[in-house]
């Protein structure tokens, strides 16, 4: 049975956001936080919803149990079509069904917003002389939402409190590094950084409020010399190190409410997403991955897995045990693109991706997605 569910008030700013149940008791230790690009995004809108309507799409079930089997408490979700109808879908007809043997998992609670992914630009953004498609949208989609992000969590969300910056322009942020000459100052007033958005989800777990830094930066492929994808992906990186860095850099980030300033020096964080970007390997900007990984306060958990260690791609620099992707060989490869970053002092007590060995029955589960779930646990207390 599932727990009650409500759709509360909409935010200020009209963003769409579901969430329910009674309030939590005292979190049990340790509390598991995880990200998965399920790859549940379609070709077309409303396409999503009319698979999950039944619980038979093979897909759905299979990123089901990877999630069951994973069982966090509170996850992100990316690479999943915007769409509210599809979140309480995909809750009552999968998460909350066993699947394989797999236990039911329930979260009451759920946060969506729209992204700027398959949004028209009215631009000719990819600069090829026409206007229209999926690479001249505001990030790059066939139709507004697609590979839209969830935030699901057994624990209350403080939706009063949920921060968006999906209007957040590029040229706003503190040393962007747009591509010279490419764009016009009329493209540039328009262009968002985020290619989907970032949200400052605070979860109440307990007495204690964790903060989900939450995005999905475009990938730094798919342009042509000027980089304009690798540049946007080093930067959407970017504006999490600011937001969690005390200094006059944060004052310069704005919300979608128009409210100035990152994150205070003493809150509980954790950034978690496909970043798209790998410390070593792959094609994004040098150091893109590094700007989180040495930000102030974040630790590096680096989850890893025999599974990603057994695929290790030859020529690699990086440790194959910490990837988190399975991608086209040989190039790119495999990589490390999923991160679990928490802020201290969160004690961190454990961590994993979850990629079984060939040899394991739960093998059968690696082609759910071309991404692996990642997570950290961590003590609040």
């Amino acid at each position: 049975m599932s727990l009650p569910r409500v759709l509360p008030a909409l935010l200020a700013l009209a963003v769409p956001v579901l969430a329910a149940g009674p309030a939590a008791a005292a979190p049990p230790e340790p509390v598991r936080v995880a990200t998965f690009n399920a790859s549940l995004n379609r070709a077309a809108e409303g396409e999503l919803v009319a698979d999950l309507s039944t619980p038979d799409d093979p897909q759905a079930r299979e990123v089901a149990e990877v999630v069951q089997r994973v069982r966090p408490d509170v996850l992100l979700v990316n690479e999943f079509d915007h769409d509210p109808a599809a979140v309480d879908l995909f809750r009552d007809n999968y998460l909350e069904r066993g699947q394989n043997g797999a236990e039911p998992i329930e979260f009451p609670h759920a946060f969506t917003a729209p992204v700027n992914t398959g949004v028209p630009s009215g631009f000719d953004l990819d600069n090829d002389g026409t206007v229209g498609g999926g690479n001249d949208a505001l990030g790059f989609g066939e139709f507004p939402g697609q590979y839209g992000m969830l935030v699901l969590s057994r624990f209350p969300i403080d939706t009063t409190a949920v921060r968006t910056f999906q209007h957040f322009r590029w040229e706003d942020l503190p040393g962007a590094r747009l591509p010279a000459g490419f764009y016009t100052p009329e493209e540039l007033d328009a262009l968002p950084l985020s290619s989907k958005s970032h949200w400052d989800v605070p979860v109440r777990i307990g007495a204690r409020t964790l903060h989900v830094l939450a995005a999905h930066p475009t990938p730094p492929t798919f342009d042509g010399p000027e980089d304009r994808n690798g540049l946007r992906n080093a930067d959407e990186i970017a504006f999490w190190r600011h937001y969690v860095q005390p200094g006059r850099h944060a004052d310069a980030l704005y919300d979608d409410a128009g409210r100035r300033g990152g994150l205070g020096g003493g809150e509980r964080f954790v950034v978690l997403g496909d970043h798209n970007s790998d410390p070593f390997d792959g094609d994004s900007l040098p150091g893109a991955a590094q700007q989180l990984l040495t930000a102030h306060r974040v630790q590096d958990p680096a989850p890893g897995s025999d599974g990603a260690a057994e695929a290790a791609n030859a020529g690699h620099e990086g440790d194959p045990r910490v990837d988190t992707a399975d991608f086209a060989e040989p190039e790119p490869g495999n990589l490390r693109v999923d991160y679990v970053l928490p802020s201290r002092p969160l004690a961190v007590v454990g961590s994993g991706v979850f990629w079984p060995v060939a040899a394991d029955p739960l093998a059968r589960l690696n082609d759910a997605s071309d991404h692996h779930a990642t997570w950290v646990d961590l003590q609040m207390r």
